[in-house]
This record gives structure tokens, sequence and C-alpha cells, in this order.
């Protein structure tokens, strides 16, 4: 008895990732940053963006895309700080994707805005495996957590432009080895930033936003 083996090489994101390179191409034409934002559930996400927000709303314009499976709390403490805010149910969805993405973008009133914070479903996998049309990917990680989550959780810390490591101010309470850390994350991609802040003290997190800053204004310049 014989049969045929039909290989079928077929790249089942190819959808996806033409919506999401559709998303920077018009990102581009508005000059608006899109920063896809990644993290385990109480990393510190939306006190990280809060963080930002008064610093780089002194001299831009922000929006905040908030995802949640369900709820509303997060987007309702960017309104209570005056940040322009869409809320988006992913319907169950453990992570955002490119569609959800462009669907929610069309929704949102992103005039005039000069960078847009998607806050993604809190989790270390799913989120990194969709290309969600941003221009910089972030990943926060709370000291609490431990240094070992590149070795546990690589494809998020391959995908990243920049690791934040957040809670800083909790270093007398947990064992954190920040040169284990730089070293797994730079194993897994040489090329990203990183950055220890506190949101809750506002430590470090001049340097985030100063960064965060040279990436606008390449956006505006491109």
């Amino acid at each position: 008895m014989s049969f045929k083996v039909l290989e079928l090489n077929v790249d089942v994101n190819a959808a996806n990732d033409k919506k999401a390179e559709e998303i920077r191409r018009n990102m581009s034409l508005k000059k608006t940053l899109l920063v896809n934002v990644m993290a385990s559930p109480g990393a510190g996400k939306t006190s990280t963006l809060l963080a930002l927000s008064k610093i780089l709303g002194k001299k831009y314009k922000i929006g905040v895309m908030e995802a949640d499976i369900e709820a509303e709390t997060d987007a309702e403490t960017m309104e209570k700080n005056n940040i322009r805010t869409i809320e988006v149910h992913t319907g169950g969805e453990c992570a955002m994707d490119a569609d959800m993405t462009a669907k929610a973008l069309s929704d949102f009133d992103i005039e005039g805005l000069d960078v847009i914070f998607l806050e993604n479903i809190g989790n270390l996998v799913c989120p990194a495996e969709n290309d969600v049309g941003a221009d910089i990917n972030l990943v926060i990680l709370s000291l609490p957590e431990g240094d070992d989550k590149p070795l546990k959780y690589p494809l998020m810390f391959r995908v990243t432009d920049a690791c934040i490591v957040n809670k800083t101010d909790t270093r007398e309470f947990f064992p954190f080895d920040d040169k284990a850390l730089e070293q797994r994350v730079h194993r897994l991609n040489e090329d990203s930033k990183i950055f220890f802040i506190s949101a809750l003290k506002g430590e470090g997190t001049d340097e985030l936003a100063s960064w965060l800053d040279s990436k606008i204004q390449e956006k505006k310049n491109e």
C-alpha cells in the first residue's frame, strides 16, 4: 500500500501579519506611534502607563487602548486621569490580534494623537504570539516575579524592543539578580533595551520616557 504525503507550508499567521502591516502603514501616515504593552497580571502595566503619561503628556497627546477579557477598571482609571481611552473586550481571547487592534483603532478617536499605548491582555504567552501592528513591543516584568522569566517565556522576550523591570522599590523583600536578568534577555534579544523602574515611586521613569520620546520623534520624521 502506498500513499502520497502532501506538505503544506502555509503560514497560519499570514492574514494577521498582513493586517498588522496595514496598521503600521496607517499609523505612519498619521505620524502616530503605536506601542504594544505586555505583562503578567499585576506587573504594573496601568501604573507604568500612568507614570509615563505624566511625563510624556507635557509634550505629546496620548491615547490608551485597554484590552481586557472582561471589566473596565483600567479604562476607568485612565479616564479619571484625563487620558483619552477606549476599552476593548476580547470576547474571551487571551490576547489582542491585528484584526482586533484595527477595529479598536477605527472606533477610537485617534486624530491628533502622538502616541497610542495598547495595554494587552495580562499574560506572558499569548500576546507574544500575535503581531498587532505596533511600532514597539514592550514587556513589563515586576521584580517580585523573579529574574527567571526570560527562561520560562522566551518568545515574549524575543519579540520585545524593551524589557521594563517594575516595582524596584520592593528589592528588600524579594531576591532579584539584575545581571542575570540582563544576560537572559540579551541572550534572546541582544537589541532589547532594559529599564529598571518603580512606577509607584517614579524612579527610573524619566529614562524610559526619554527613550520613548526619541521613538515618537523618529515616527514623526519618517
